[in-house]
Parts: structure tokens; sequence; C-alpha cells
């Protein structure tokens, strides 16, 4: 979908909205993919609501707002992204809104394919899905985009395994959405420090809302860049999926609740084995079935990629993820309890 001047009239006026807090690295990326989208400029508006920034994140987006008049720059003093999110959508003028990541690069299509599949689906939100690419050149980073892009590492998460042909799926990456449904369905729950796409996509579909991913819908993604970094952010994501029960808030699938079974099974049977033999062997058992799988999926993936270096990090990479994700889970209901 390129409109053209002839059509600009009739098209509705999309709100962009970026949420972002110290993402000097990236900031400028998102920006610039933005300023050249083909939807018209006269049809769209960028809120970029910024966090407290305490790096360069600021001085930059107000170059920008300076350069180009359809941004606009917001504060968040509360500095976390549902704050934000909902800062945008109620200072938002536009009919359709689209949330945006500022780690991420959009295809110069990304507005107008999703204003086009909004309307010719019938669909109450509507993303695509993301490429995830190394942050910089070293090899784990490398590693670790292709952990979050297998399904060894993502489980069924199709907005980042990919698809081939559009599906309705339970959550997408960022989302277009009417600005009509957030009165109908409410806000981003603020409760929600990470995971808050997910929960309101789960209220979305429990109102008879759809969900459409898009394989043309086109992004990028830039994630942790080393292990400690990643292995962080792999722990407080396990956390915001078990935590916000503590709200009386569920939204977790059998995809984000594998990883805890995982590590709570382990830690049973280490518990247990001193009085049997048996459980000693059966964790033994389900770690050198782990390893196997482990070593099996970063084999074949080096030998795809020709990087055979890959296969001496992507174990770890793995192993990262999922121990990262099922320990901070683990917490989560610590947390709860205490």
């Amino acid at each position: 979908m390129k409109p053209t001047s002839a059509t600009n009239f009739n098209l509705p006026l999309v709100s962009i909205i970026i949420p972002c807090r110290n993402e000097e690295k990236y900031i400028g990326k998102c920006l610039d993919s933005v300023i050249l989208q083909d939807y018209p400029k006269e049809k769209t508006e960028v809120l970029v609501i910024n966090g407290m920034s305490e790096d360069g994140t600021s001085e930059l987006i107000k170059n920008y707002s300076q350069q180009y008049p359809i941004i606009r720059i917001l504060d968040n003093p509360k500095k976390f992204t549902p704050f934000g999110l909902n800062i945008g959508i109620k200072e938002a003028k536009g009919e359709i809104i689209i949330r945006m990541d500022a780690h991420a690069e959009y295809e110069k299509d990304y507005i107008s394919q999703c204003v086009k599949y909004l309307n010719e689906c019938k669909a109450d939100n509507v993303g695509g899905a993301i490429k995830t690419l190394p942050s910089n050149d070293n090899i784990w980073a490398k590693a670790i985009a292709i952990v979050l892009s297998h399904p060894f590492g993502a489980g069924n998460s199709f907005f980042r395994i990919g698809s081939k042909k559009p599906k309705w799926v339970d959550t997408v990456f960022g989302g277009c959405y009417r600005k009509e449904i957030f009165k109908k369905i409410g806000f981003f729950n603020e409760r929600l420090i990470r995971s808050q796409d997910i929960e309101l996509n789960q209220r979305l579909r429990k109102s008879g809302g759809k969900i459409l991913l898009v394989p043309d819908i086109k992004s990028y993604y830039y994630p942790q860049s080393n292990f400690i970094d990643f292995l962080k952010h792999n722990f407080n994501d396990g956390i915001w999926t078990i935590y916000p029960l503590k709200f009386g808030i569920k939204f977790f699938s059998w995809r984000h609740l594998a990883p805890l079974f995982f590590i709570f099974t382990l830690i049973i049977l280490f518990e247990i084995s001193s009085f049997s033999k048996i459980f000693y062997f059966l964790l033994l058992l389900i770690i050198s079935l782990y390893l196997s799988v482990d070593i099996l999926f970063s084999f074949s993936i080096a030998i795809k990629e020709k990087n055979f270096g890959l296969f001496f990090v992507l174990p770890f990479v793995f192993a990262n993820r999922h121990f990262g994700y099922g320990f901070g889970s683990f917490w989560g209901m610590i947390r709860i309890l205490i």
C-alpha cells in the first residue's frame, strides 16, 4: 500500500507512540526509519515519550523534534514503559495508534501495511514478525540474536520465529490499534513493568478482539549484546511472567511456563536424589537430554550459518535463555509468597 496524494485526504491520521529511556544508542535509528515511512507525513504524528533519560537521549530527540515537525516529545516522570504508553495514547490525535519500540527499526512501508491490514482484515490489532539482528559484530551478540529467533529459544512466539503467511495469534510485536479500542478494554496495565503488551492483548482477545500477524509488516530488533546483560533480561522476563499473579493477573501460556517447570523439576529431583538413586539417575538423565538437544540445535545452526565458532557459544546462550527465564519465574513465585 503506497498512498498517492489523490488518496491522502481519505487516509486516517496515525499516531506513532514510542516510549524510551536511555536509548541514546538506538533511538536515532528508530526515528530515521519512521521519518522515511511512505505513509503521508501530513497524516502522521510521532509521540516520543521520554522516561527521564540520563544519557544523551533527551538531546537527540530534541534535535529530531526541531528538525521534523511531526515529532513531539512528552515527558514520562514515572520512567517505566506502561506509563509512557498510556501518556502517549491519551495525547494522541490519530484514530489509529501504532506502538513502536525504540530498540527497533522499521521498513518504509511499515505504517501503510499496518493500516492496510487493520482495515482489510477487520482485525483489532495488527503487527508483524521481527527480524532480530546482532547489536554488534561480536559472536555473543550474534548468538543472542539467533537464540531469540529460534523455536528452541522462543517457543511458538510467531512474532519472533516468523510465519510464511498471515495468521491469527495471541500477541504481536508493538501493535497497530484503533484508538477506540482503548476505551473498550482500558489502557496498558501500569502495575506491569514488563509484559504489558501480552496482558493488554489477552484482554483484547477476551473481549472478542482479533490479533493478526502479517509477515509483510517488517521490523528489525536489536537485543542485548553480551552474556550478562542477556541473563539479566531473561531473569527479569521470568519474574514478570509469574509476579503479576500477585495482582490477580494471569496472561502466560505454556511457552512462558516451560522454563519454570524445567527448573522446578531439576530442583525437586536434586533435593530428593539423596533419598534414592533412582531420582539421582533421573536428574542426570534430564540434564543429559537437555544438553544433547542444546548441542544438537547449536551444531545445526553453526552449520547453517557457516560459522563454526557459534557451536562453542550457542549452547551457553540457549542455556542462558532457559535457566535465566526459569530462575526468574521461580524468584517471581518466591516474591509472591514473601
